[in-house]
């Protein structure tokens, strides 16, 4: 008797959306998610900052993206409140949206600056055990000359919040290497519900920026803070760094591409031929062309004069490099 298929697990997506940038990385996004994740079932919510004064300028998205995103894509867009970060940390829209979507049911919270290149709903996440993007940089803590090490550091943090520093460590890497102690980008995260992850997320975050441990003196939050309390999270709830199996988020299914530039400059010709494809339709074009960096770097091609500037089997290792060789031709947008 032939094995019975899998039953696609249910799961619901959110990005966050607003005025500017974010609001026409949502429509990419969630074109992207249509056109290549069909099997997706769950509800897709676009949480939307409302003004407040924790914001200088209303945050809400235009009108005519707000219609395109729900009637072509589906989207639902839900509205939730700046308590605690607002325009001073932006960042912490992913911690506050949290609470607009459904209590007690799975979700996958992905950065606006992401397409979905492959079948999400074939990706076997473990609601129970959280993890987020290992696709990252050593970019937190910045090690002074005389202050502590990452050690000291971050261990301070685990004790701050009565956790285990010791499990947390990757022991095949060596003390005081970054990569040997839990460090995330924060472009993708998930758990069995937003309420529980977004409650312990925003107490650790508030606490981190309000009450640091005396090690933690000379180090910046601005814009780290979510990165700094996110592998504090993930580990407190269970998860850890190995939960989903490699290549699937950052790899064939979803692309944090973060910039348009990067984009060209670094991925796959498969993640290209994704944005190409989601931006052809005249409805879409319309909208999009009114963000200079879409408008410029895919529908007037300056996108692959960057790309013909990088052999993609042998790229910079540093982002760095990058950014100056696209600014040095004249090419870098955001």
């Amino acid at each position: 008797m032939a094995a019975k298929k899998a039953k696609p697990q249910d799961f619901h997506v959110m990005v966050v959306g607003q005025q500017g940038r974010l609001q026409f990385e949502a429509v990419l996004f969630a074109a992207s998610l249509r056109a290549r994740s069909p099997e997706f079932s769950g509800r897709l919510f676009v949480a939307e900052p409302q003004p407040g004064p924790l914001w200088k300028n209303d945050p809400t998205m235009r009108g005519d993206i707000r219609a395109l995103l729900e009637d072509s894509y589906g989207a639902e867009i839900v509205p939730f409140a700046s308590k605690h970060f607002g325009q001073a940390y932006p960042y912490g829209n992913k911690i506050e949206a949290l609470f607009a979507l459904p209590k007690g049911e799975p979700f996958v919270f992905f950065d606006t600056d992401t397409l979905i290149t492959g079948e999400l709903s074939k990706v076997p996440f473990d609601f129970d055990r959280p993890t987020a993007s290992l696709r990252r940089e050593g970019t937190w803590p910045e090690i002074e000359l005389y202050g502590p090490g990452y050690t000291q550091t971050w261990k301070s943090l685990y004790d701050k919040f009565g956790l285990d520093f010791e499990s947390s460590l990757d022991p095949r890497w060596p003390d005081e290497f970054w990569r040997r102690y839990l460090y995330f980008n924060a472009g993708f995260f998930f758990y069995k519900c937003p309420h529980v992850f977004g409650q312990r997320f925003l107490d650790y975050a508030l606490a981190i920026r309000d009450n640091p441990p005396p090690e933690l003196v000379c180090q910046s939050f601005d814009p780290w803070l979510d990165q700094v309390a996110l592998p504090l999270v993930i580990h407190s709830l269970g998860g850890g760094r190995d939960t989903l199996p490699e290549g699937l988020l950052d790899g064939s299914v979803s692309c944090h591409y973060r910039l348009f530039p990067l984009l060209y400059a670094r991925e796959p010709d498969a993640v290209v031929e994704v944005l190409e494809e989601v931006t052809k339709p005249n409805p879409v074009k319309k909208l999009l062309k009114n963000y200079d960096p879409i408008k410029f770097m895919i529908y007037h091609g300056r996108g692959h004069k960057v790309r013909a500037l990088f052999d993609r089997q042998n790229l910079p290792r540093k982002e760095q490099a990058l950014r100056n060789t696209i600014k040095r031709n004249g090419f870098w947008m955001r």
